[in-house]
């Protein structure tokens, strides 16, 4: 299967929404590899360029594209043989940062406590690449643990144009910090090719990302992408070596963990054969809810289920 690298450029990036109207920035065939270099920031945080490595083509990204939303996303990249009712897998095979600096902001207004804060602040993080580790203004050091905030497929042509910031069925900004290398997330495919598009690269976050961002930084990741015709669902799944994950996004938490919940018990049903009354047990026995994020205008819940739970 062919390999291909796609670089942050005015040409291949759009900033803060998906649209099934867009241009593909590559096309690709199931079962091909994809190396997407991404950016992230605006020019109000971007540190010192005496100090720190800023990304060229970020400058460019700046003069040449509007910013629709805090996202700039690399992509999309139409994958050959994605229909509407499939999903499209992806094997996140690396995921790695690329400069030596993030950034993290509060912002009045939004967050977990939007009326706590009336003045933004920010802060810049150097990163430690080589010990692979973000250092925080009094000293502490983080270790990273990267991944992509937003990854995610274009919606159905009818929803036009749409916001990067709230996660849906298509994904998008998930902020899901278990989907690091070695994950796969399973996507439902809504428009022709799928359209991928990935961004908001993240050196480490924790569940919740509760002040609406982690450490902002720029990622490289390599991604194989499987067309499933197989496979039909309306949710987003994935798995780590050792779990399976659903997930609900909603307003509302209590919805988010019911569609969370719900997924999980159809996965069991579908892998397992258990009946939904054991499936709800075992979710309440060895069943994890965590919550995803609490940003994001659809907030996050997913459930985590342990892969020798599944035995038959």
């Amino acid at each position: 299967m062919a390999e291909h690298h796609l670089l942050p450029s005015v040409e291949t990036c759009h900033w803060g929404y998906f649209d099934a109207t867009q241009k593909p920035a590559l096309v690709v065939r199931s079962g091909d590899t994809v190396t997407i270099d991404t950016v992230t920031g605006t020019p109000n945080v971007v540190p010192d360029r005496d100090k720190f490595h800023v990304p060229p083509a970020l400058d460019d990204i700046f003069a040449g594209l509007k910013p629709e939303g805090p996202h700039i996303l690399t992509g999309p990249v139409y994958v050959e043989g994605a229909k509407p009712g499939n999903v499209l897998e992806v094997r996140i095979k690396d995921v790695s940062v690329i400069q030596d600096w993030g950034f993290n902001i509060i912002v009045p207004k939004l967050g977990t406590l939007p009326h706590d804060y009336d003045e933004m602040v920010y802060n810049n993080i150097p990163i430690d690449l080589e010990k692979q580790v973000g250092i925080l203004p009094w000293g502490l050091e983080l270790p990273l643990r990267p991944f992509f905030g937003v990854m995610g497929l274009a919606p159905p042509k009818g929803w036009n144009r749409i916001s990067s910031i709230a996660p849906q069925s298509m994904c998008g900004n998930l902020d899901n910090k278990e989907l690091t290398a070695g994950s796969t997330l399973y996507i439902p495919v809504f428009t022709e090719g799928g359209l991928f598009s990935c961004g908001d690269g993240h050196g480490c976050q924790g569940d919740g990302e509760v002040n609406v961002t982690a450490i902002e930084t720029a990622l490289r990741g390599t991604f194989e992408f499987i067309v499933r015709d197989d496979l039909t669902f309306t949710w987003p799944r994935a798995e780590t070596a050792t779990h399976h994950i659903t997930m609900g996004m909603d307003p509302d938490l209590d919805q988010c963990a019911i569609t969370a919940l719900r997924e999980m018990i159809a996965l069991l049903g579908e892998k397992s054969g258990l009946s939904h009354a054991d499936a709800y047990m075992l979710c309440s026995l060895a069943g994890d809810l965590h919550i995803t994020q609490t940003v994001n205008g659809n907030k996050g819940v997913h459930m985590m289920m342990d892969k020798k739970n599944f035995a038959k």
